[in-house]
């Protein structure tokens, strides 16, 4: 089942290769300065696709956010799997569409993802 939007999570360390990859495998990514922590743009692939990235969003960990249904990706665990075997790094995305409705239970269970493979885990980020 397509998510409404996509996200996933990588260290702050690699954004620019993440950036570059995006570039050479969906299309152009056009970004505004950063206000603070948060910098938003597009990504120019088939579709304009919202985007907003935000740095410390979890430790040393960046948020990306694609805010949009018309991704290359139908979830956030496609994107994250497609990331990490194109940069090679590690890459975490919720296991699947998490809501706010859907209560507190599942809420602290992620994926980590690398080019080697996929693994559970709870992550209790703080804010």
């Amino acid at each position: 089942m397509r998510q409404p939007d996509i996200e996933i999570y990588l260290k702050e360390d690699f954004l620019d290769e993440l950036i570059g990859w995006l570039e050479q495998h969906v299309g152009r990514v056009e970004l505004g300065s950063w206000a603070n922590t948060m910098r938003r743009g597009t990504l120019h692939g088939e579709t304009a696709i919202p985007l907003m990235i935000v740095r410390k969003a979890a430790g040393k960990w960046a948020s990306i956010w694609f805010e949009s249904e018309h991704t290359p990706w139908a979830t956030d665990v496609d994107c994250a799997r497609a990331v990490a075997a194109g940069i090679n790094r590690e890459v975490r995305c919720s296991i699947g569409g998490w809501q706010e409705e859907h209560g507190e239970a599942n809420a602290d269970s992620w994926m980590k993802v690398t080019a080697e493979g996929e693994e559970e885990f709870v992550w209790a980020m703080k804010p």
